[in-house]
């Protein structure tokens, strides 16, 4: 018999339903939505007085030669009178929902410390993505960002961000950096806010702070359109954690671990992660590796050291994860030492690498890690969803709504085909998107109820407490021309899943067209090691590399024969050499890709796809014999 490590799960495990008679059904947890404090920062003064010299968040120092060192801690103690100084020094400022802070960089110590601080006294913060600043060469994102907020203080880790700033941020702007000056403007040094003293403005400024005060404008990641501005309270991100701690009641029993490198101008690592930690009485290590072939190393040092109590990570993530624990024993019994659950988010996790954790589950601590999931996103806080049951979840699974969260869904009226939008409705769910009236009125319905624009079904339609399963975004849904309806979503899930490791993510083509195609976005260093080619072979030689191309062509020659239909069937594709473009709109700083935008970019791409141009190099058509 299947054995899994015991970890008390609640709240969403079972719900009640309402069929309606327009076709509709609410969903609700069966478990009642419990009291939660008015502010985050609450929680930070309780701990700081139950466990004043407890780590709430540790860091590596980072030395002259750019390599980590040892563990920097900050207990909550130590955080708590951090916080109340830099709110003395932003109320000194002048700051206001009207000029916020903007945070430019990563993780890090200084970042939360800026981040507590602002939240102390009711001054909204944005953290923006480094890739804006970093990697984009137009800074549009970041100006759109700046215009749509007007900040009054802007903070980055150091002058790399110099170029960004001066491009976005006026001189009426405050510079504030944890090192480093930038030519030609007057610059702040983080440590000037962390040295004011605490005073009574402060303190007044903070009685004022209650649960409709605006704690962040979080950006959204743009897949779709333009970033928006995603107002959070103090009322959405409290709820939404005492939703959690129902959820995951082993929280409660003793102070939770994390190792997290979720980057904090998402939901996932800002809005969950950090706010596990501080609800909970927790520490955070912050993990400055990456999911990548070159940042991962990072990661596996750090979990060789820590032990985490529950571990959260993109499906890459654990990918990378399993691959290395298959000979590394010191990984291995580090990471199962005292983790009670694996949580992922953002894509669907691999059957293949779901197998293998739980394989090494068992051969290093002799039972399987319960795996959950759920749904999510930056309007809510962000948790809606949970799937909670072990050895009954699995990839897509996105369980039953949490406590206090109302669930809708309501099949979609637009001739979709059967398609079911899920809507949420609690005190988790945002007021709007800050300066957007017209995008804010149309996010929900007549109601109430936030519109997703994700489509789910039933996992069971015969026993609906088994929970919803996603089923694509419906907005990236199209016909051909026969009117044939084509779902997106699990038939891009198909091809990612079939494709790995080679395939980073598919655009779905054939609207009005008689026929299913992909672009292929490939990893390029799979592809390398694939081939047995080393790092310096230019990606068109390594995409023409006969292994390589076998192997692509061996993948839509399943793609075609699985096909039961014109709908799922791939009838020609297309690799493509040029990566993603984040100034173009065609990827988000987190890695998502644009559908939309990546067929508008592509648009003679496409067209060369569908002319069957069978010598083209980069397009394979499938061996149909």
């Amino acid at each position: 018999m299947t054995r899994y490590r015991a970890t008390p799960v609640g709240g969403c495990v079972s719900a009640t339903l309402e069929q309606r008679p327009d076709g509709s059904i609410v969903l609700r947890s069966t478990e009642a939505l419990q009291p939660y404090p008015a502010r985050l920062t609450d929680r930070l003064e309780h701990w700081a007085r139950v466990a004043p010299d407890r780590t709430l968040v540790a860091q590596r120092e980072r030395l002259p030669d750019g390599a980590r060192g040892a563990w920097r801690h900050i207990s909550y103690d130590q955080m708590l009178a951090r916080v109340q100084s830099v709110g003395q020094a932003l109320v000194e400022r002048g700051l206001s929902p009207e000029r916020p802070v903007a945070i430019l960089s990563d993780n890090d110590l200084e970042h939360l410390t800026l981040a507590l601080g602002a939240m102390w006294v009711g001054i909204p913060y944005t953290p923006i993505s480094p890739a804006y600043s970093l990697v984009s060469q137009d800074f549009g994102k970041l100006r759109h960002i700046f215009q749509t907020t007007t900040p009054g203080l802007v903070f980055a880790s150091d002058a790399r961000y110099g170029r960004a700033i001066e491009a976005v941020a006026g001189p009426d702007v405050e510079v504030v950096l944890t090192e480093g000056g930038l030519d030609g403007r007057r610059v702040t040094p983080f440590a000037a806010l962390v040295d004011t003293a605490p005073g009574a403005e402060a303190e007044a400024a903070h009685a004022q702070v209650g649960p409709d005060t605006i704690v962040k404008f979080l950006f959204t990641s743009g897949s779709t359109k333009a970033p928006k501005g995603v107002v959070n309270t103090q009322r959405m991100i409290c709820a939404n954690q005492q939703m959690k701690r129902q959820a995951f009641p082993f929280l409660a029993d003793e102070p939770p671990v994390f190792v997290d490198w979720l980057p904090w101008n998402h939901t996932f690592g800002g809005n969950h992660n950090t706010g596990l930690t501080i609800y909970n009485g927790g520490t955070l290590y912050i993990d400055e590796g990456k999911p990548t072939a070159a940042g991962i190393a990072e990661t596996l040092r750090n979990l060789r050291e820590i032990s985490p109590t529950m571990y959260f990570n993109v499906p890459k993530g654990f990918e990378e994860i399993a691959a290395a624990m298959e000979d590394d024993a010191v990984l291995r019994e580090s990471l199962f030492r005292k983790v009670k659950a694996f949580m992922f988010a953002g894509a669907g996790l691999s059957q293949a690498v779901w197998d293998q954790l739980d394989r090494l589950g068992e051969r290093t601590v002799g039972e399987r890690i319960p795996m959950f999931t759920g749904l999510g996103m930056t309007e809510t806080a962000p948790s809606c969803t949970f799937a909670l049951k072990a050895g009954e979840v699995r990839s897509g699974h996105i369980g039953l709504p949490c406590p206090g969260v109302e669930v809708k869904l309501v099949p979609d009226g637009d001739a979709r085909y059967g398609k079911t939008e899920i809507r949420f409705r609690g005190p988790n769910v945002m007021p709007g998107y800050w300066r957007q009236p017209g995008l804010s009125a149309e996010a929900f319905d007549e109601e109430g109820y936030y519109r997703t624009g994700d489509a789910v079904k039933w996992v069971d339609p015969h026993d609906p407490q088994k929970g919803l399963l996603f089923d694509g975004r419906i907005a990236e849904d199209f016909k051909l021309s026969t009117g044939t309806f084509v779902s997106v979503g699990p038939l891009r899930a198909k091809i990612i899943a079939l494709g790995a490791p080679c395939v980073q993510d598919a655009v779905i083509t054939g609207l009005n067209r008689d026929e299913v195609g992909m672009l292929v976005f490939p990893r390029v260093d799979e592809c390398r090691k694939l081939a047995g080619l080393g790092a310096h072979v230019p990606a068109p030689e390594v995409l023409h590399h006969p292994a390589v191309r076998e192997f692509f062509q061996t993948l839509t020659d399943r793609l075609w024969r699985d096909g039961t239909g014109s709908a799922n069937r791939v009838a020609r594709a297309h690799v493509l050499v040029e990566p993603p473009s984040i100034d173009k709109g065609e990827i988000t700083d987190k890695g998502s890709i644009n559908q939309r935008a990546v067929l508008s970019c592509r648009e003679a791409l496409v067209e060369a796809l569908y002319r069957g141009e069978a010598a083209d190099p980069y397009v394979i058509l499938p061996r149909k014999d």
